[in-house]
């Protein structure tokens, strides 16, 4: 007789959550689990209901109905915002934008920070060398925030999130405004704690992060969960497997000629036509009689899964 194993009992829950501020409805009957060592990552359009999502996960904004809840292992579940000090105590933060003190060094704003949380000191001096090791920053412990760059300044904010240890942490954005290189060694540094055991809340705006990172995705538009699963299973579920993208002088007339019988589907974008197909042979074939034009014959992504779910207008930060 064959035996399942059971998922693991979810860290962090959310249950029927919403909020609306005045006729908006934000965030709409929302309900998802984290659990232990893994990494959800929350993706969607501006105005999709993140921020607003996170913030009631943190106890800053009250929602109109449902819950938050913290589940630590082997103890009760603790409710947000009512024991928001005993969750807030398990979990590391790193916001969109910067929030370290440029008063002080490297090592001085973990110091400082760790004692937000009732740390010793001398706990957490015992623990800043390997969170600075863990960030890269191990020469620039005595340096101040004028002399690191963006990505230090990004390393220093994940390290400062760990100092207390957490069970969840909760990342909104967490590359913006890297470059590739800085933007490569954290996507590293955050896959090492998921191998870790620790569990992550992930918001992005890179769709190669949030493949590359999460084991699941909640993918969010006006509030509402569109959809929820693992980054390549919702690709093969919501999408064709073959996409040609067709650019140059005249690829716009393609969109209504017969070459659309030769896809499932035809988006146009820009100047560019996409086409969506279960095989894209017969359409690459025929394209060779347009030679002026230029194609890009490709696998179906996350960004096309995102583009096809919430749309291709562009919209202003709500």
């Amino acid at each position: 007789m064959l035996s399942s194993v059971a998922a693991p009992a979810p860290i962090f829950s959310v249950r029927a959550l919403s909020k609306r501020f005045g006729e908006a409805q934000v965030v709409k009957d929302l309900s998802f689990d984290i659990a232990p060592g893994e990494c959800l990552g929350v993706i969607g359009p501006n105005g999709a209901g993140k921020t607003t999502t996170i913030r009631m996960c943190l106890g800053l904004t009250t929602p109109d109905s449902g819950q938050v809840l913290f589940k630590p292992q082997g103890a009760q579940p603790l409710s947000m915002p009512s024991d928001g000090l005993a969750i807030k105590a398990r979990l590391g933060i790193v916001s969109q934008f910067d929030s370290l003190d440029p008063d002080f060094s490297c090592a001085e704003n973990l110091l400082v920070f760790g004692r937000y949380f009732g740390l010793p000191d001398a706990l957490i001096k015992e623990r800043i060398p390997k969170l600075l090791e863990f960030a890269a920053l191990t020469s620039k412990a005595d340096a101040k925030l004028s002399e690191l760059s963006g990505g230090m300044k990004r390393r220093l904010s994940l390290a400062r999130a760990l100092v207390n240890d957490p069970d969840l942490l909760l990342l909104d954005e967490p590359t913006t405004g890297l470059d590739p290189q800085a933007r490569h060694l954290m996507w590293e540094r955050l896959q090492r704690l998921v191998q870790q055991g620790k569990s992550i809340l992930l918001t992005t705006h890179f769709m190669d992060e949030a493949e590359r990172l999460c084991n699941r995705l909640l993918v969010l538009d006006h509030g509402h969960k569109m959809c929820e699963g693992a980054p390549r299973e919702l690709i093969a579920q919501h999408l064709e497997p073959d996409v040609v993208e067709v650019y140059g002088t005249g690829a716009l007339a393609l969109a209504d000629s017969p070459l659309r019988a030769l896809a499932q589907r035809t988006e146009v974008s820009g100047e560019t036509v996409f086409f969506y197909t279960q095989d894209a042979k017969a359409l690459l074939a025929a394209l060779n009689d347009f030679p002026q034009l230029r194609t890009l014959h490709r696998p179906a992504n996350l960004e096309d899964l995102f583009l096809k779910l919430t749309g291709r207008q562009i919209r202003e930060d709500a």
